[in-house]
């Protein structure tokens, strides 16, 4: 499995205030934490490259539904959401690239259904 690269899409850039540099930062800077963490585990193999990246997945679906939130928190108070939106709509775009590398999505549907059984109620539990 090839190594992945992750960007902040420019698209978002150009959303942001013009005097928010340090949000590019902040992004750029956990892409570069996700993008190592995901390339190490490659490295170790397929396996652990697929765990990793569900690990981050989780990671960023939980951050996406907590800015989901505040967006419309800050909304029902009348404060600008731009801020929360775009940090939604980054957790949405790495989603979207760890998915555009097909190696690592096929990897990565397999490891989260195992997942999914691995938690779910089996219906022998329910049964009981």
């Amino acid at each position: 499995m090839d190594e992945i690269s992750l960007a902040v899409p420019r698209e978002l850039a150009e959303t942001l205030p013009e005097d928010s540099d340090e949000v590019l930062v902040a992004m750029q800077r956990e892409l570069d934490q996700y993008e190592g963490y995901v390339n190490a585990a490659i490295a170790e193999g397929e396996s652990e490259g697929a765990s990793a990246a569900a690990d981050v997945l989780d990671r960023l679906e939980e951050r996406w539904e907590s800015y989901d939130e505040y967006i419309v928190e800050l909304r029902a108070w009348g404060q600008s959401s731009i801020y929360a939106e775009v940090w939604c709509d980054f957790q949405y775009a790495v989603i979207q690239q760890l998915y555009d590398h097909e190696e690592l999505a096929e990897a990565l549907d397999k490891e989260r259904h195992a997942r999914l059984v691995d938690d779910g109620i089996r219906l022998s539990d329910a049964v009981e």
